[in-house]
């Protein structure tokens, strides 16, 4: 699996073909030149959601919220500390629920937060509402086990 995926640019929304390996140094937009800033949740439209999550050459850790949402809003801080944690070995995602209609009826989302967690375009864990303890452990594993892959 190559260390590839897809993000638009939050500036000029044009889409770019970052590589997460190289994550660590900052990668830039190929239209605007400014950062794409993966040190953080990053937020994915509807129509970005197969190149950059089912596409994505890390686990990518999608969570599924609404602004309305207060829970939500509890995840915040978590998903920051292991997006700036993980960057470059998992991508922290954010999908608005309300925007993403076909997304949540796929993977069956019936409340926010909605945490899953995807390896090689596949659901590999679920955590519904608040549940750090179980958000850790997945991510950890998921890392942990993407790293013998490699080796």
């Amino acid at each position: 699996m190559s260390e590839f995926t897809t993000l638009r640019c939050a500036f000029c929304r044009s889409l770019n073909r970052i590589s997460l390996a190289e994550a660590r140094t900052g990668p830039r937009c190929e239209s605007c030149s400014r950062p794409i800033l993966i040190d953080r949740p990053v937020k994915v439209e509807a129509e970005d959601f197969e190149a950059t999550v089912l596409g994505a050459g890390v686990p990518v850790l999608a969570d599924f919220y609404a602004d309305w949402c207060g829970p939500c809003k509890l995840v915040v801080p978590l998903l920051d500390e292991i997006a700036a944690a993980e960057r470059g070995r998992l991508l922290v995602v954010k999908i608005d629920s309300d925007r993403a209609v076909e997304q949540c009826q796929r993977y069956a989302i019936r409340s926010v937060p909605t945490i899953l967690l995807f390896r090689d375009g596949e659901e590999i864990g679920r955590s519904l509402g608040f549940e750090p303890d179980v958000i850790r452990g997945f991510v950890s594993d998921a890392v942990e086990a993407e790293a013998s892959a490699r080796s």
